[in-house]
């Protein structure tokens, strides 16, 4: 074989390698560098990976502004939202909309319509599960200073329905049952005790009741074990309810509602709050209180800047326009002399804040059912089934 004399121009010099340069090149693209065995390589090459995306990433966003200020288009308008339970659950179709003549109807003449035009004043007794434990006191003594009106009678041997009846004849409006496991509450019955004209004084008045609730209780805080809490006064609470959509979630935030006075004292500066999300309801007691933030200063070199864009803006309009009148002149010259005579004063921002008083809980419907309290003979409103209603992540019922 002859071999093939280089070209005079390569003389000298050694032959490149492309065939790693390649590799090198594919690796900074490469998702998975778990191929390369020297650690500080495989994040090197990981890490131009990332700067790569990163930058690609900001060219995509700016190419888009850059689009939409060309149309004239809202540039906030195209940050995109994250996506979330709560923006992608599927579609409810009993979804109420706002000023809706029906349901405002039916809520006009529902079991809670007296308590929300502050005609009658709720009064709740609260009990446990016979037995009780010693634990549980302190979560009905928050509850206590939580809820207006409310007053503890002891359990002894009487069951749920003896109860209803009990209070039903004593005008109390609402009947609450707390059950615990391990010495913490799990469980809270809350029955309404309506009172109707044709029945106020008479012993049917009970018969006339409804509707009843059962909600699971969970992460249960009492006030002392909230950290820097307040400690709660007699005045009547200001009523949060978010996040209630559905009509049955209409319903339950009418029913917790009726729980409270709708005349607040604003001067004690209390909220009660039951946010709903996901179906879970967030139970919560703060007290606010408006105050006077920090001076916001605005920089001077800013100042000089837009003062000497606007002077070069009211200069081109000079030219453009020719000769203004003297009139026009002379009262620019005293609008500018007043505005370096005034004092630019700092902005203040006011800011809300927040101190908790506790206690902190969260409640998940389970079921609602007509009337009082009868687990043989009731007929149920609303029951949750698992296996049948919770077939995706995405599906809420309040």
């Amino acid at each position: 074989m002859v071999k093939k004399k280089p070209h005079p121009s390569l003389a000298g010099k050694r032959a490149e390698n492309t065939a790693g340069k390649a590799v090198a090149k594919s690796r900074t693209n490469m998702i998975n560098p778990g191929h390369i065995k020297n650690k500080l390589k495989r994040s090197e090459v990981y890490g131009k990976y990332l700067m790569e995306k990163k930058a690609m990433k900001r060219q995509k966003r700016l190419q888009r502004e850059k689009e939409a200020e060309e149309l004239g288009q809202d540039v906030e308008s195209l940050k995109q939202t994250p996506r979330t339970l709560e923006n992608t659950r599927e579609i409810e179709p009993t979804m109420v909309q706002q000023n809706d003549e029906e349901i405002l109807g039916d809520e006009a003449n529902d079991e809670f319509a007296d308590y929300f035009s502050d005609t009658l004043r709720p009064k709740i007794l609260v009990t446990t599960r016979p037995k009780p434990s010693s634990n549980i006191f302190h979560f009905i003594a928050d509850l206590m200073r939580f809820f207006p009106q409310l007053y503890y009678y002891p359990r002894k041997h009487f069951s749920v329905k003896d109860i209803c009846e009990f209070a039903g004849k004593r005008d109390f409006t609402h009947l609450m049952v707390l059950s615990e496991k391990s010495k913490v509450c799990n469980g809270m019955i809350i029955s309404h005790l309506r009172r109707t004209g044709a029945a106020a004084g008479g012993d049917e008045q009970y018969k006339c009741a409804g509707p009843t609730a059962f909600f699971k209780v969970s992460n249960v805080i009492t006030s002392s074990d909230v950290p820097n809490h307040g400690s709660a006064t007699s005045h009547v609470p200001e009523l949060v309810l978010n996040g209630f959509g559905t009509r049955l979630g209409h319903r339950v935030g009418r029913f917790l509602g009726s729980l409270f006075p709708h005349n607040a004292q604003f001067q004690g500066r209390q909220v009660a709050t039951f946010h709903n999300q996901r179906d879970y309801i967030f139970v919560r007691h703060h007290r606010y209180v408006f105050q006077e933030g920090k001076e916001d200063y605005v920089d001077p070199e800013e100042e000089k800047k837009k003062e000497e864009e606007e002077q070069a803006e009211n200069g081109s309009d000079e030219d453009m326009d020719g000769e203004e009148d003297s009139d026009d002149e002379e009262e620019e010259e005293e609008e500018e002399e007043e505005k370096k005579q005034k004092k630019k004063k700092p902005k203040k921002k006011t800011k809300a804040r927040l101190q908790e008083l506790g206690p902190r809980f969260t409640l998940k419907l389970r079921w609602i059912q007509e009337g009082t309290f009868d687990t043989q003979f009731g007929e149920y409103e609303w029951f949750h089934k698992r296996k049948e209603m919770d077939t995706t992540r995405r599906k809420f019922h309040l």
